[in-house]
């Protein structure tokens, strides 16, 4: 996998923690959580989108896979995290609770499992080539 640079790295590494950040302010029902959940999710992804595998191998290339939707994922809770908020996408308020209250929370733990897992694994498939 092409390896990110120092400066991409502080990116990816400073996403993460604003999303731990957002994350658990949202959990105290900070109105600025999302503010600051969203911006990390998008450098957090974006640096893993830069990270590449140029290898033939099938299961890494599976599970590079796994991980692009795992960042897409993060980005529906942020998403989610916004509409939490305020009713944005014009729904009744049943549809409201039942579809979009507080499910940025699932969303974002899939993604995370989804995250653990495939580096976990993609690392132990990289050092299996070696």
């Amino acid at each position: 996998m092409r390896q990110l640079s120092k400066t991409e790295t502080y990116i990816m590494l400073l996403g993460g923690l604003l999303m731990v950040v957002g994350s658990g302010a949202s959990l105290f029902l900070q109105s600025w959580a999302p503010y600051v959940f969203a911006p990390g999710a998008l450098m957090f992804a974006a640096m893993q989108f830069r990270q590449a595998y140029t290898g033939s191998s099938f299961v890494i290339r599976r599970l590079r896979r796994i991980m692009i939707l795992s960042d897409v994922l993060f980005l529906v809770a942020a998403l989610l995290m916004f509409a939490n908020q305020s009713n944005f996408l014009g729904l009744n308020h049943l549809s409201y609770i039942k579809y979009v209250h507080n499910n940025w929370i699932v969303v974002l733990l899939v993604a995370a499992v989804l995250q653990l897992f495939t580096s976990h694994r993609i690392a132990n498939e990289m050092e299996k080539q070696e």
